[in-house]
């Protein structure tokens, strides 16, 4: 089971840490990757981090700089750190790996 929390609201500008915290089967650690995504309304789910096993990290464009996807294997969690949100960044954020979907978190941002 994945559980994201974390979610609120921030300002514009400002940095947000979101957590996924795994639990039963699920093994950070054995993990083939992690991912993040999130969802605005009416549109289509878009993933923002990932993690691979051996540490190595990816991300798209828009969000590349920005964003990080620590992780930590003894908590069996990962993160998502947002630097300097915009507004364009509020809506909800999932956590994934393999078939597993998280419970997602909302984050709201105002300018």
């Amino acid at each position: 089971q994945l559980v994201e929390s974390g979610g609120r609201l921030v300002e514009a500008g400002e940095s947000l840490t979101l957590t996924c915290a795994a639990s039963g089967r699920t093994s950070i650690a054995e993990a083939l990757a992690m991912r993040w995504f999130r969802q605005a309304p009416g549109e289509a789910r878009a993933w923002v981090a990932q993690i691979m096993p051996g540490g190595a990290t990816y991300y798209p464009d828009y969000v590349k700089g920005r964003f990080a996807i620590p992780r930590d294997n003894a908590a069996n969690r990962i993160f998502l750190t947002m630097n300097n949100l915009q507004p364009s960044d509020a809506t909800v954020y999932q956590c994934n790996e393999d078939s597993e979907w998280g419970l997602r978190t909302q984050v709201t941002i105002t300018s």
